[in-house]
């Protein structure tokens, strides 16, 4: 993932932000599940993005990836909307307890701008549903140019969006973060249409840091900068998620990616263990050729 990315990670205050005040008033209404339903994976599965992941000789990428992690960001089909088929086939290579995250199509996102596109999207949805048991929570990225002005669009979409799809929301358009009653009005509207709201965590947009729940479900996808820092905010992430399960969360999706993709599952295979320690958690520890 090449957003956000800079040539200095060095000059970065990595440090989480506080909470929006509404995250607490968000998560107090819900009641904190015996089980906490935590997911963390990769955004891709394909043997080049992942170095020193696959022993030799692995043929089948996806099913060796899926005994490793319980769940994929599933970026791919941003690119190309799956055929029933192409679902079917994938759902078929992975146990029951995994979890796919499929990506909203371009086509919709960036290309229709989420004009005219309840075609396409009952097409996205019709097939992802095939999942099943599988799908987890398919997730919508805006183009950076999308802003406030463009929320009615927005409304509409989410209000024509399939129910039994869960949907979750990023934008990236600093106005949605600068104005105070822009952000109340998008809050209203994602707590509203029971949307979650996405939070990424890279190195040069900390201004889209908003640490706003809208849900009782975190859905964060964090960018390494191939720096030490790494590691390091991995472990503030772990406070605030104990701060949030506390407080009411019951389900966290984390998907680990790189501004170059070179050690991903290392990333991953720590931030798991950190979580199986901090909340008596069984997940499973990706292997990795490298040490």
């Amino acid at each position: 993932m090449q957003f956000g990315k800079t040539d200095n990670p060095s000059s970065i205050d990595f440090s989480l932000p506080k909470d929006h005040p509404d995250t607490k008033e968000v998560l107090a209404k819900k009641k904190a599940n015996a089980k906490f339903q935590v997911y963390v994976g990769c955004a891709k599965w394909n043997k080049t993005d992942l170095k020193n992941f696959y022993p030799k000789g692995t043929k089948d990428e996806l099913h060796y990836y899926a005994t490793q992690f319980n769940s994929i960001e599933l970026n791919a089909t941003f690119y190309k909307s799956p055929s029933k088929d192409q679902v079917q086939k994938w759902k078929e290579k992975v146990s029951k307890d995994f979890k796919f995250f499929p990506k909203i199509p371009n086509t919709i996102s960036h290309f229709k701008r989420l004009t005219d596109v309840d075609t396409i999207t009952n097409e996205f949805c019709d097939a992802v549903v095939l999942f099943e048991e599988n799908l987890g929570m398919s997730f919508l990225q805006m183009h950076d140019n999308f802003k406030p002005k463009d929320i009615g669009v927005l409304e509409k979409f989410l209000k024509a969006f399939p129910k039994e799809v869960p949907l979750a929301v990023e934008l990236r358009n600093e106005e949605w973060y600068s104005d105070k009653k822009v952000q109340d009005a998008l809050y209203t509207l994602l707590i509203k249409s029971k949307k979650t709201f996405v939070l990424v965590d890279t190195a040069a947009r900390r201004d889209i840091m908003h640490m706003r729940l809208t849900s009782d479900k975190a859905f964060i996808r964090y960018v390494g900068a191939n720096h030490e820092s790494d590691y390091a905010r991995l472990d503030d992430w772990i406070k605030r998620i104990k701060v949030w399960r506390k407080e009411g969360l019951n389900e966290l999706y984390f998907f680990v990616h790189q501004n170059i993709e070179l050690e991903s599952p290392l990333l991953s295979a720590y931030f798991i263990e950190k979580m199986n320690k901090a909340f008596d958690l069984s997940l499973i520890v990706p292997q990795t050729l490298k040490k």
